[in-house]
């Protein structure tokens, strides 16, 4: 009887439920997060490069004092 009474408070205990519930969250967050990151990334580095380019095509600054 001692086992059957240890059973069901153990399936009455919702103590690690809240646990659960926040690394599910926290791991949709973080997949949402790298789901981005590589959708973003490829756009930016063809970005950069543009940038890089025009930059190298001007030559030298000039200044004017």
């Amino acid at each position: 009887m001692k086992f059957f009474k240890l059973a069901n408070r153990f399936n009455r205990d919702e103590d690690g439920a809240v646990t659960v519930d926040w690394v599910v969250l926290t791991s949709a967050v973080v997949g949402l997060g790298i789901a981005v990151l590589t959708t973003v990334a490829k756009g930016t580095t063809a970005f950069g490069e543009k940038i890089s380019t025009d930059l190298a095509s001007r030559g030298t600054i000039t200044t004017y004092n």
